[in-house]
């Protein structure tokens, strides 16, 4: 006959043994629980500084980010860069919205790539904006960085069975001072505009001569 001393504390232990997996499988639980909780609070306050369509900084995002670096930046040059899609509206209305966020999407990984580590953001509609650390900030690396990144923008862009050719108004301006953002980015918007205007004007004269041209 069992000793009934033995079989309670064989009982006592299952006992403990079972409580114990249960214990574990609560913690195991919980910890679950609170990574994924974690996980949804990131992607909550990533979406709340990102753009969903583009991935990149919203403008408050960058704003934050440009404090950052303008605190960070030790002396260095900085320029302010604004840029807007020219004729996006006509990309939308002819290829449709599809191509116009594919466009959109291309814009931003060719400036984010364009600026490297520097922070860049989509404004809103088809402008987007940057800080970059700069090696100077005299005319000729203005114009010599304005010239590249027009150049990254007008690359073709795969959409399906084509590729589409669009070009971007670009302006640049010197951050003077760290509390000179807003007036960086006034100024490099300011720019931008007489960029566009001039193309506008280029266009413009190019279609009178082609309509004068002789059949």
């Amino acid at each position: 006959m069992p000793d009934p001393v033995s079989v309670a504390s064989g009982i006592c232990a299952a006992g403990a043994l079972l409580s114990s997996w249960q214990l574990r499988r609560r913690a195991v639980r919980a910890e679950a629980e609170i990574e994924h909780l974690q996980a949804e609070l990131a992607a909550e306050r990533h979406a709340a500084s990102h753009d969903p369509l583009t991935g990149l900084p919203n403008r408050r995002a960058f704003y934050r980010l440009a404090a950052t670096l303008l605190t960070d930046a030790a002396g260095r040059p900085l320029i302010a860069v604004v840029l807007d899609v020219d004729d996006f509206k006509l990309v939308n209305d002819r290829y449709g919205h599809a191509a116009g966020d594919q466009v959109l999407i291309s814009v931003a990984e060719r400036l984010a790539a364009f600026a490297g580590d520097n922070p860049v953001a989509r404004l809103g509609g088809d402008e987007f904006a940057g800080l970059l650390v700069s090696p100077s900030v005299d005319r000729r690396w203005v114009d010599h960085a304005t010239r590249r990144l027009c150049e990254m923008l007008a690359a073709p862009i795969p959409l399906g069975g084509f590729s589409l050719r669009v070009t971007a108004s670009v302006g640049l301006a010197p951050v003077t001072g760290p509390a000179q953002l807003t007036e960086a980015l006034r100024q490099a918007d300011a720019a931008m505009y007489r960029a566009k205007s001039v193309s506008a004007d280029r266009a413009a004269r190019q279609l009178v001569d082609t309509v004068g041209l002789p059949d």
